[in-house]
């Protein structure tokens, strides 16, 4: 096995690519609580909301007042998620009360054209004037790339496609690219050989995995990940969010679940499980349904447990 990190960065997508999935609106000051005990946990990147046309997704039509509702506390960066130039002409009448930006699109053409109603090509061309905008503007640039290893349209998607991508969004300006399993479709062999080789192709930018847990494998696939190094990491809380396609979709890898197997493994990220347990709790009452993540149900592990009596 190769040397694992020691550390781990997380970044928590719940409150963004959790929340847009719920099919009831979920009030402003209740999203706002609920990242501020996400703070509370000690996650220091939080994605809170993205500015996408309100009529296209009425969950995160309240953009520009959940920013105006968050506290700003030191050593936190909140990112949001910017589809065009016209959401991005939204979110600088707000630059002051966020970080960093995220920009995305599909490696799939399918998914693409499906989700964002454009090409790879034009979605691009597109995306090269907001990230240099946000740039002028001093604003960190991440990159998402959907469907990084599989597309529920296309079957595989081949990494060299994936990454001449990467090197598209890297030229114009982001300093991070995720790439996004978005319907569960990778496992832990392609993960590891996919990193292997964006390790080398990609050596100067910040990797991040961004994966979903639909089969079951999401935190096989994070092993296998950073077996290869990577050491960013994109999660939800309660193991929020989903996608349309398959049927059956679940949410990205829960946070919890997620945190729970690093400090297992002697891995640092900074964050009380515990605390972030509470948070889990909290948008679950708040949902009115079970959530996935698995220690939300059953608690950390407890080492200082008594043996249980023989019967």
């Amino acid at each position: 096995m190769s040397e694992l990190p020691s550390a781990v960065r997380i970044r928590e997508v719940g409150p963004r690519d959790g929340f847009q999935n719920e099919p009831e609106v979920i009030p402003t000051p209740d999203k706002a609580r609920l990242i501020a005990m996400l703070v509370a946990t000690g996650l220091r990147r939080i994605e809170v909301t993205s500015f996408v046309r309100p009529d296209v997704i009425a969950q995160l039509a309240d953009a520009e007042q959940l920013l105006g509702a968050l506290e700003r506390p030191d050593g936190v960066a909140y990112s949001v998620l910017i589809p065009n130039q016209r959401g991005l002409e939204r979110a600088l009448a707000q630059r002051d009360r966020f970080d960093e930006v995220s920009v995305f699109l599909s490696a799939s053409e399918t998914h693409n054209q499906r989700n964002v109603n454009r090409s790879i090509a034009e979605s691009l061309t597109g995306l090269e004037g907001v990230i240099a905008r946000a740039r002028a503007e001093g604003l960190r640039c991440e990159g998402v790339i959907s469907t990084s290893f599989g597309c529920p349209y296309e079957g595989r998607v081949a990494p060299e496609r994936v990454f001449e991508i990467a090197e598209r969004l890297a030229g114009a300006g982001c300093e991070e690219v995720a790439f996004g399993d978005t319907t569960g479709m990778a496992n832990p062999r392609q993960v590891a050989e996919f990193f292997a080789a964006a390790r080398e192709r990609l050596a100067s930018i910040e990797l991040t995995a961004h994966f979903h847990n639909t089969r079951g494998q999401g935190l096989a696939n994070v092993l296998a990940a950073l077996e290869q190094g990577v050491d960013s990491f994109e999660s939800a809380f309660g193991e929020l969010g989903g996608c349309p396609v398959p049927p059956g979709s679940t949410g990205n890898i829960a946070t919890e679940d997620l945190i729970s197997m690093l400090h297992e493994m002697g891995i640092e990220t900074g964050v009380d499980l515990p605390i972030l347990i509470e948070a889990s709790r909290a948008v679950q009452e708040l949902l009115a349904r079970p959530l996935g993540a698995h220690v939300l149900r059953a608690g950390p592990v407890d080492w200082n447990a008594r043996p249980a009596g023989r019967r």
